[in-house]
């Protein structure tokens, strides 16, 4: 399999193409299907199609080995969706991060103020030796290069608890590619699309 590779491609037509059980982890952080646009008009592809989202998770839970883990952004107001894709895949839901924001990027009918990611696992992963806080600080990037942009900083605690040196680690919604970056500067092998 290629590594250290990037791959154009939308992940409905790549994801099929991989071997089944052959990454490490999955760190993804997916459109949230709420028809996102920043404050520069820029959205996001498929944005507004469940299927092309939610319906990545059952290749991503087929290219995962077995007892390893896939951290996933989602969205809350989607948060249905989301879950039956994730238990549907065969996915079980085994903990929940929130980062803390020093801002509201958002304001419905609450003040938005953080991002969440849900910790799912393949079998019967073993517990991190150091497992991190719950709870994780926020750093903001600006988002120059990409609309929902993660700082490699916030992405790298979750690839050092989550895999080991020289595993494979895939994003398949690469997206800015922060956390192919993370992945390298932690010592994992990286896979994106």
């Amino acid at each position: 399999m290629l590594t250290q590779q990037i791959i154009q491609g939308d992940c409905k037509d790549v994801l099929p193409t991989l071997p089944a059980d052959s990454v490490d982890l999955v760190l993804i952080d997916p459109p949230y299907l709420a028809r996102y646009k920043d404050r520069c008009g820029r959205t996001l592809a498929n944005d507004d199609n469940p299927a092309a989202v939610v319906g990545a998770y059952g290749e991503l839970y087929r290219v995962l080995k077995w007892d390893r883990f896939c951290v996933t952004f989602y969205g809350y107001t989607r948060l249905d969706a989301f879950t039956r894709a994730w238990t549907e895949a065969g996915f079980r839901i085994v903990g929940h991060i929130v980062w803390t924001k020093r801002y509201v990027s958002n304001s419905r009918f609450t003040r938005l103020a953080h991002e969440s990611a849900c910790l799912l696992a393949k079998g019967w992963p073993q517990k991190p030796l150091s497992p991190i806080l719950d709870v994780q600080p926020w750093e903001y990037t600006g988002n120059r290069a990409h609309p929902t942009e993660k700082a490699v900083h916030i992405l790298e605690p979750l690839i050092r608890s989550f895999s080991q040196p020289d595993d494979l680690v895939l994003d398949a919604f690469s997206g800015s590619g922060s956390t192919l970056v993370a992945a390298a500067l932690c010592g994992r092998r990286y896979l994106g699309d």
